[in-house]
């Protein structure tokens, strides 16, 4: 029997208390898939890790000093998959629009963290198997035990749904676990391009455009004003 590697996914902890710090780090030593490589108590330091190396998996604290955690992932370009630890129950609703993979409430039990590790690879994974057909014409998706194939010109436009997306074809829609930022990197910027903080639409299904507006097959869908340059290229 040949046994295969684990695959390591790097991580880095961004959390100003120290304990809570420790008990994560020592939680990611027991999982030989995550390889932890920074470990950080503020924005500015995470920003520094990030540049230096590929993250996979961001644990973030969102009482951060200075900048909160919230904020300062809104202004990364192509965040890592997050996992958020928080005292605080409120700001889930606010994580749903940042496609956060899981919440993790302090203190953090074992079987906790375990349960949200398995959502972020699960999401990695599906990913993954998206990335390595991107240069295709067709591009095959994992659902649960199966792998979907859909025709990229078949495409009209893709819709985020907190962490779903639906993928609207000619022929049918699909719905798949996934945040749009990670089918957005998949994809030829060429040929779709991001309007929306929810919608990514084919270029050439455009059927009207207006400073805030696109149709594409008969439904209307906004223009974010963030996005309105990459509709001029």
């Amino acid at each position: 029997m040949i046994h295969s590697t684990p695959k390591k996914y790097n991580c880095i902890i961004v959390e100003d208390e120290p304990i809570a710090a420790e008990i994560l780090e020592s939680f990611v030593s027991r999982d030989e898939e995550l390889n932890l490589v920074g470990k950080c108590a503020d924005a500015v330091h995470a920003s520094n890790l990030l540049s230096i190396h590929d993250v996979d998996l961001m644990f973030l604290d969102l009482h951060l000093p200075v900048v909160k955690g919230f904020d300062f992932l809104r202004k990364l370009k192509n965040p890592p998959f997050v996992i958020v630890t928080t005292a605080y129950h409120q700001y889930a609703v606010e994580g749903y629009e940042l496609d956060i993979a899981d919440y993790l409430m302090k203190p953090i039990p074992y079987d906790r963290f375990l349960t949200a590790i398995g959502k972020f690879k699960h999401l990695i994974q599906a990913e993954d198997a998206l990335l390595e057909l991107a240069d295709r014409d067709y591009i095959y998706i994992s659902s649960g035990k199966k792998q979907v194939k859909i025709i990229l010109h078949d495409i009209f436009f893709i819709e985020s749904l907190r962490e779903y997306i639906n993928i609207h074809t000619k022929s049918e829609t699909f719905t798949f676990k996934m945040p749009i930022s990670k089918i957005e990197a998949s994809l030829n910027s060429k040929i779709f391009t991001r309007i929306h903080k929810s919608y990514i639409v084919s270029r050439s299904k455009i059927e009207i455009k207006s400073a805030n507006m696109v149709q594409v097959n008969g439904k209307k869908l906004p223009i974010g004003r963030t996005y309105k340059p990459s509709l001029e290229l």
